[in-house]
């Protein structure tokens, strides 16, 4: 899949929080102590995958816009790529944490442009911020620019006009309404934990690639309309 940097990817990822009781106290006392509202406060054992470094990255998925093709990268074993018939058109590479954000950071540099929803606010800062704390070397900055749509183009944050139209939107409500297949009938991020404990890692796998491929139908969708106004796809 590796080739010379061109062409545009939407990417996606699943964190499996780390148990509460797994994490050590002085961490737990501090991530109580953050939050003032009692009813916020009683959440955060179960929201350990927001924190940074307290959750287990086990699910890349990489969906190329112009080959309409997927890969993703998966907990497990194996250490190559296979076809994968759970989703049309797909590899699945299984590995250990490092190797899979390590195959990760050696495709996302082969490409022109990552294009993510809501990775510049989470899936990009958790992936480097992972990936430091494994010894990974990342490839590229995935929290850059925040007007830049061309190295990084984040899509909850275009469909927000970058903080001039009023809220941001979940990336399920702009499927719908530009008529996109929606993965969140499979699962949704917070059930993730509770299914990589049942072993079903497959199931996440192919989430996180629909997720991945949605993104980048969405972007399609953006490309030859809004993009190109904002300085992006469909411009040169």
């Amino acid at each position: 899949m590796v080739e010379p940097r061109s062409g545009t990817v939407a990417y996606d990822i699943e964190v499996a929080g780390l148990a509460w009781e797994e994490i050590d106290e002085s961490t737990r006392g501090y991530l109580l102590e953050r939050e003032r509202d009692p009813g916020e406060r009683a959440k955060v054992p179960e929201r350990t995958a927001l924190y940074p470094g307290c959750g287990k990255v086990v699910a890349v998925g990489l969906w190329e816009v112009e080959k309409d093709r997927g890969a993703v990268f998966a907990d497990g074993k194996g250490g190559k790529f296979e076809n994968w018939e759970r989703v049309p058109g797909s590899k699945i590479f299984r590995g250990a944490e490092p190797e899979i954000l390590a195959r990760f950071w050696k495709e996302a540099s082969s490409f022109r442009t990552l294009v993510s929803f809501n990775g510049r606010g989470y899936d990009g800062p958790v992936l480097m911020v992972r990936s430091a704390m494994l010894g990974v070397a990342p490839s590229r900055n995935l929290a850059g620019y925040r007007y830049e749509v061309r190295e990084h183009c984040d899509l909850m944050d275009v469909l927000a006009f970058f903080g001039a139209a009023r809220g941001f939107y979940s990336l399920e409500y702009w499927c719908r309404r530009f008529d996109i297949e929606s993965p969140k009938a499979l699962l949704d991020g917070s059930q993730v934990a509770r299914v990589f404990r049942e072993g079903r890692i497959d199931d996440i796998a192919e989430y996180c690639l629909r997720d991945a491929r949605a993104t980048a139908e969405l972007y399609r969708k953006l490309s030859t309309t809004v993009l190109p106004v904002l300085g992006g796809a469909g411009r040169e």
